[in-house]
């Protein structure tokens, strides 16, 4: 029996029925016209999400069907060229009991049943599909191990319960895994599932976290490798591999200037788009520019798309490149003209991802605004949009958005407030002030991690602005500010601030200050120099930057910024959060996952204690919480804690601007 398509969600102040609402997370369009997406909802305990794929109404008007049921979740849909949908999954293949420990690749056709293609030990990521039938897919094995055999190996550590890593070099992490046990592989999967490594070669490193294409022939690999230079630096630049031979050719070399990475083809193979960017320095952020590569050889077309921070990009059908992105607080859609450079804008008013171009000329997509997640979406030729029904749809909003701006040193910047329903001037409401995490990204979509729709149901009013290297406004927006100066972010949200607090609505007297990551970094900051607010919420923030900079698992590009203290000492002087701490009065709620690589929950206990060894009065009397997230990452991910990281935040909120009860000892979520 096919699942119902879930009612609308509209109770934002039940936080627990917020974390459950499904999430379409990605699209695909077949070569028949068959659409299909991705899943997410929680399991019965909240432990967890699980995806599953739904098809698609192309002309909007019929409800999405369910296609796989499994408790291990499908992920990744891909079309092949005939028709059949390919996917990831950990399912069990027919006549096992029990779930693979690693996703295999599987096949399933228009009709019947789904079959297991191909299985690794390191798992198999679905990358691209070839016109024959081929499959590029990411696997690892052990490292200085290889395909035959890694079944073994892995057994033998597992059994001995070695955990031991051997490092030669740097990064030895990412974001919340270590990095050096395993070496990521690119395999070709053949129609008949054999499986061959065309990367035998790479170490570690290379293949680590990188971005690679398939070209429609079969018979090249796009990819980015990396390796290692001097002083903990890395280079990325991009190869082409032959999938007969296996040989390695590198098309555009890293240097210490720039390097490269996202290669696309074009559907005829005879193009590549890439991503070029610029090494940041302690004067330039790095920049991203858009080129498309002739491979026969000639000068490359640079893509001129203006003030556009682009996210992502694919080929249509016809040839052209389409291009999606951050732009001024919302989005746009792209087209390019590979042979001259030349864009015109296809769709804005929205955040838009997970490109699917079909056949007939129309794109799928998600589309996204900071009142609205992400759903699915058809944009016809002619530029008329239709929605497509599909699970997790949300209904009624506790209250309603606005655009503001506020001019700083002549400088226009924006900003999306949430106002509550019923704030008046009888009845003005409390008022929240988030800063946005990066430093570089916007207040521009929906936020299943930080919704401010979850605080407006509270009653409060929520301020999002895009400042100084937000993305969506230029080169020149995302450096203005740079490097990473909270004095600079400050003094623009400051003034959007103070601009719409002139209105009778809201309250001045009750203020909050929130933010993750960067945002974090410019809480903790602020708490320290001033005592405006009445509370503040540093999630996954840094605090004592000399430290963050050397055991954050991207040391080498903030240490390559900012080097050491005796090389820039006025800014480790003067923006360094732990500088502020004997000045911090307000009270301040940390949060913070011990899995968290990229800000190391090393920053959170050193603020710990020095907000707790720093209070002078009766320890019953201090006002600082720290709410440790023992098995979370840089987010919250967590169905069940995201519920209590929401209800946590939120009741910390509301004991100290509304004078409700202090949170208990023990949490009751």
């Amino acid at each position: 029996m096919p699942s119902p398509t879930p009612a609308p969600f509209s109770d934002f102040a039940d936080i627990d029925a917020f974390t459950r609402i499904p999430r379409v997370t990605s699209v695909a369009a077949g070569p028949d016209g068959r659409v299909v997406a991705s899943v997410d909802e929680v399991d019965d305990h909240g432990a967890a999400r699980r995806t599953a794929l739904w098809e698609l109404d192309p002309e909007g008007l019929a409800p999405a069907r369910r296609l796989t049921f499994s408790s291990q979740g499908e992920g990744t849909p891909r079309f092949s060229s005939d028709g059949a949908l390919l996917f990831t999954s950990r399912r069990p293949a027919p006549g096992e009991d029990d779930p693979a420990d690693a996703a295999g690749l599987w096949r399933l056709p228009e009709q019947g049943e789904a079959t297991l293609v191909a299985r690794t030990p390191g798992g198999l990521g679905l990358v691209g599909v070839a016109a024959d039938g081929s499959v590029l897919a990411t696997t690892s094995v052990l490292a200085g191990g290889a395909l035959d055999g890694d079944a073994e190996r892995r057994r033998a550590r597992g059994q001995a319960k070695r955990c031991a890593i051997w490092h030669t070099g740097m990064p030895i992490r990412r974001w919340d895994h270590e990095l050096g046990d395993v070496s990521p592989r690119l395999v070709l999967v053949a129609p008949d599932g054999r499986v061959r490594d065309l990367t035998e070669d790479a170490d570690t490193l290379a293949l680590s976290g990188a971005s690679a294409d398939l070209s429609p022939d079969g018979r090249t690999v796009a990819t980015t490798w990396t390796e290692r230079v001097e002083r903990g630096q890395t280079r990325t630049g991009l190869v082409l591999i032959d999938t007969r031979t296996r040989e390695r050719t590198v098309v555009l070399a890293a240097d210490d200037h720039q390097e490269y990475g996202a290669p696309v083809f074009s559907p005829d193979g005879s193009l590549l788009a890439v991503t070029r960017t610029t090494v940041s320095t302690p004067k330039d952020t790095g920049y991203a520019f858009l080129e498309i590569h002739r491979l026969d050889g000639g000068e490359p077309t640079a893509v001129d798309v203006g003030d556009l921070t682009f996210g992502g990009y694919v080929w249509d059908h016809g040839g052209s490149l389409l291009v999606t992105g951050d732009l001024r607080s919302s989005g746009a859609v792209l087209s390019v003209d590979p042979g001259t450079g030349r864009v015109r804008t296809l769709a804005e008013a929205g955040v838009f991802t997970s490109l699917a171009p079909a056949p007939d000329g129309s794109l799928y997509a998600l589309r996204s605004d900071v009142a609205t997640p992400a759903r699915p979406v058809r944009l016809a030729p002619g530029g008329e949009r239709t929605g497509l029904p599909a699970p997790g749809a949300v209904d009624t909003l506790p209250g309603r958005l606005e655009r503001v701006w506020a001019d700083v040193d002549g400088v226009r910047v924006g900003a999306w407030l949430c106002l509550p329903d019923g704030a008046s001037a009888a009845a003005p409401a409390p008022v929240m002030l988030w800063i946005h995490g990066g430093p570089h990204s916007s207040f521009n979509a929906w936020s299943w991690r930080w919704c401010p729709w979850l605080a407006v149901a509270r009653g409060y009013a929520v301020l999002m602005p895009d400042p100084a290297m937000s993305t969506g406004y230029g080169h020149a927006g995302l450096n203005r500010g740079w490097p990473r100066r909270p004095d600079v972010v400050y003094g623009e949200c400051e003034a959007l601030l103070d601009q719409v607090l002139e209105r009778p609505e809201l309250d001045g007297s009750r203020t909050a200050l929130l933010g993750a990551s960067f945002g974090g970094f410019m809480v903790s900051w602020i708490a320290g120099r001033t005592d405006r607010f009445s509370a503040v919420v540093t999630h996954a923030g840094s605090w004592a930057m000399g430290q963050q900079h050397r055991t954050t698992d991207a040391a080498s590009k903030k240490m390559r910024v900012h080097g050491l203290e005796d090389e820039q000492p006025e800014w480790y002087r003067d923006f360094s959060p732990h500088q502020g701490a004997s000045r911090v009065v307000t009270p301040v709620l940390i949060t913070h996952g011990n899995r968290d690589y990229r800000v190391p929950v090393s920053e959170a206990l050193r603020m710990w204690w020095d907000l707790v060894s720093g209070w002078e009065g009766p320890p019953e009397t201090m006002p600082h919480r720290f709410l440790q997230l023992t098995d979370e990452n840089h987010w919250v991910l967590t169905p069940s804690n995201s519920r209590v990281w929401n209800e946590t935040v939120l009741a910390f909120c509301d004991q100290h601007l509304l004078g409700a009860a202090p949170i208990p000892e023990s949490l009751p979520w």
